[in-house]
């Protein structure tokens, strides 16, 4: 990609795992009670057809990643494990009480943090707790992160007996002084024990987390990092553009130097090596920033056009709702967003009462539907269209006026009535929804809140 395009677009933007985006959320329309309202509707319309999926978040971690961007809490005391599952179950006792029947679990997802500083057993009485009020949908996907250094074989073998068939696993970047500067040791070996821990185990689709764009990261450690992730050959990676924000993530993220990270067309460089590399390997790019074997679901769903990107990031199968249990879990109806309370106390005791823990949230309006639509086609299937009369809205023509110059330089086709983003230009698919996002053109931020987009 020509170096001039690079350094025209890359500018701060979202990453859209929602629209409206979280800053542009209208949080005085949402309380916990309209999103009830919104909760009994999708799941009435969904449930016996689709099902609903779960993101279950499970915040601690024992010491603290200087990369990481997630809501969390680092601790050492594993005494905090049982409470939190009693809050846990106890939230979704109070989703309960709103459904007219059986809640079908399409996906589910533990999220972390790091889902593997629990237990086998809390785990396991977690999710049996889930189960038992609850039976899983056709074609069910469950899945959770680990972290490869405290990921044991009870871990492997209890999740698996409750049907867990997917396990993603940080890697990050394998160079032992990037490695250390982000404060993630964790050696080749003991990822390659696990994964093949996890292959004896029945795991069907085992995920790798690769970063790019880390301090100290250079394109030879790139290289060798893909060198050995092809010696495992997980079936699905995900290569994602280290975001460095410590204006909102705080004291994490000032663990170094900005000098330290890499910039622009050096860190383009790093993103276009790897995915000629995972080209090379079998690797199939799916939306942004992923990519599986061609055996694999998420491949099967890109194929079929069933892809879908939410707050779980891109999954295989869509579902009306998902509903996110947990401290600063986000929960989506597709009529609302709602966000749970950010801190462990304040979560514990509004679950452990019988609320909803909401703190948060947006109802989205016919117009934000409209868009989000228009935004999840090209993120999760690079086109999408208006020819229909639901996907027109009053500023169509401003938006498409946007994107005349992108057309001139490559990065998108306008043809009859449809936007197409060929292969090449896949790296400025942020760039391209943002022409779309009526809530970013109506209300550009004064200050910096969102990442680059290149």
């Amino acid at each position: 990609m020509q170096d001039n395009l690079i350094q025209k677009y890359s500018i701060p933007g979202p990453r859209y795992t929602s629209y409206p985006t979280v800053p542009y959320w209208d949080q005085e329309s949402i309380d916990p009670n309209n999103w009830k309202d919104t909760v009994d509707t999708a799941f009435r319309e969904s449930n016996h057809s689709e099902g609903i999926s779960l993101y279950i978040h499970l915040p601690f971690c024992e010491s603290l990643c200087t990369f990481c961007g997630c809501h969390k809490r680092i601790t050492k005391r594993h005494e905090v494990e049982a409470p939190y599952v009693d809050a846990l179950l106890n939230e979704w006792d109070s989703y309960r009480r709103l459904f007219s029947a059986t809640p079908r679990i399409k996906e589910l997802h533990l999220g972390g943090g790091t889902p593997t500083f629990f237990s086998p057993d809390n785990l396991t009485r977690l999710i049996d707790g889930v189960m038992q009020h609850a039976v899983p949908a056709d074609e069910f996907e469950f899945g959770f992160e680990a972290h490869p250094n405290n990921t044991t074989r009870g871990h492997l073998h209890a999740l698996y007996d409750l049907g867990f068939r997917r396990c993603s696993f940080g890697v990050q970047d394998y160079d032992p002084l990037v490695q250390k500067t982000i404060n993630r040791i964790q050696p080749f070996e003991r990822v390659r024990q696990v994964t093949e821990q996890a292959r004896e185990t029945g795991y069907t689709s085992i995920s790798h987390d690769l970063v790019f764009g880390l301090p100290h990261q250079t394109l030879d450690n790139v290289i060798d990092t893909i060198d050995k992730t092809n010696q495992l050959l997980p079936d699905r990676l995900a290569f994602y553009s280290y975001a460095h924000v410590p204006w909102i993530k705080g004291t994490g993220q000032r663990g170094f130097s900005e000098a330290d990270l890499p910039r622009d067309e050096a860190k383009r460089a790093l993103y276009e090596t790897g995915k000629k590399l995972f080209s090379e390997l079998g690797y199939i790019e799916i939306g942004m920033d992923h990519f599986a074997l061609e055996s694999d679901s998420l491949f099967r769903s890109m194929r079929n056009k069933t892809l879908h990107r939410n707050f779980m990031g891109y999954t295989a199968s869509k579902t009306r709702l998902m509903l996110g249990l947990g401290m600063s879990a986000i929960g989506d109806s597709w009529y609302a967003f709602a966000q749970n309370e950010k801190t462990v106390p304040e979560y514990e005791t509004r679950a452990n009462r019988g609320e909803l823990p909401v703190f948060r949230g947006h109802l989205l309006s016919a117009e934000d539907r409209i868009i989000r639509q228009h935004i999840l086609n090209i993120m999760c299937h690079f086109e999408t269209s208006w020819e229909r009369p639901e996907m027109q809205f009053p500023e169509l023509r401003d938006c498409l006026r946007k994107l005349e110059e992108m057309e001139t330089d490559g990065l998108l086709r306008l043809a009859d009535q449809k936007l197409v983003v060929p292969e090449a230009a896949r790296p400025f698919v942020r760039n391209i929804c943002m022409a779309f996002d009526l809530r970013l053109m109506r209300n550009a931020p004064e200050t910096r809140i969102f990442s680059m987009t290149i």
